[in-house]
């Protein structure tokens, strides 16, 4: 992730915007971020909230459940936004958006700037159609499928704090499956290096899980 905070840069980005007449009319700290393919640009670990645009590029917007079963909620490219429902709504512990390609964002506190965005009828005018937009999706959204092995790896990956599962019990419970199937796949997972044991019951997720070794346990 890289910030910019060029102003002339900054000011070509928000004249392609769509909503480049309501940006300019915001007496607010607009800066650039950019992203590489498969970052984060919003997730439940960050603790600043920031309200998103995207200028360049495109991303994938999805829900994790406690049992690692993935929802695609939605994916965006230019003029989407990021950030609309934080203005209203405590953060989601279970929502992230990930750049899907190289990606740029026009960004801005939403805490810094909360009570002059609040106070913009045009702003808050098209903070209405992206929330009824995203509601629509909403309704509906399914689950994608997911075997067991793909739900562990997404429930390590999303909702096990430093990617480390500690208690094959407990992780069964939440992942909805037996304690032995559990360590079955844990095991295999092992053997194959895509989690290494640290602990009695407790594994780490290890770096080489990128997106095509996810892929191929997908299938499994």
């Amino acid at each position: 992730m890289e910030r910019i905070f060029d102003r002339e840069k900054i000011a070509e980005s928000i004249a392609r915007s769509k909503y480049h007449e309501v940006l300019e009319s915001l007496n607010i700290d607009f800066y650039l971020i950019r992203y590489e393919k498969g970052e984060l640009v919003c997730s439940p670990f960050q603790t600043e909230l920031l309200f998103q645009i995207v200028e360049q590029g495109s991303i994938d917007i999805y829900f994790i459940r406690d049992d690692g079963t993935r929802y695609s909620l939605s994916n965006g490219t230019a003029d989407y936004f990021l950030g609309d429902m934080d203005l209203f709504y405590p953060k989601s512990g279970s929502i992230y958006a990930e750049a899907s390609e190289s990606l740029t964002c026009i960004a801005f506190s939403i805490e810094k700037h909360r009570e002059t965005l609040l106070s913009n009828s045009g702003f808050l005018a098209f903070i209405c159609r992206s929330l009824s937009a995203k509601i629509g999706a909403i309704t509906t959204m399914d689950a994608a499928p997911a075997s067991l092995t793909e739900r562990v790896l997404s429930y390590m990956k999303y909702k096990c704090e430093g990617a480390v599962l500690k208690g094959v019990e407990q992780a069964a419970f939440h992942l909805h499956c037996s304690p032995r199937q559990l360590q079955r796949i844990l095991n295999r997972c092992e053997a194959d290096g895509v989690v290494r044991k640290i602990g009695k019951g407790t594994y780490q997720l290890t770096f080489v899980l990128a997106e095509d070794v996810e892929n191929d346990y997908n299938k499994i």
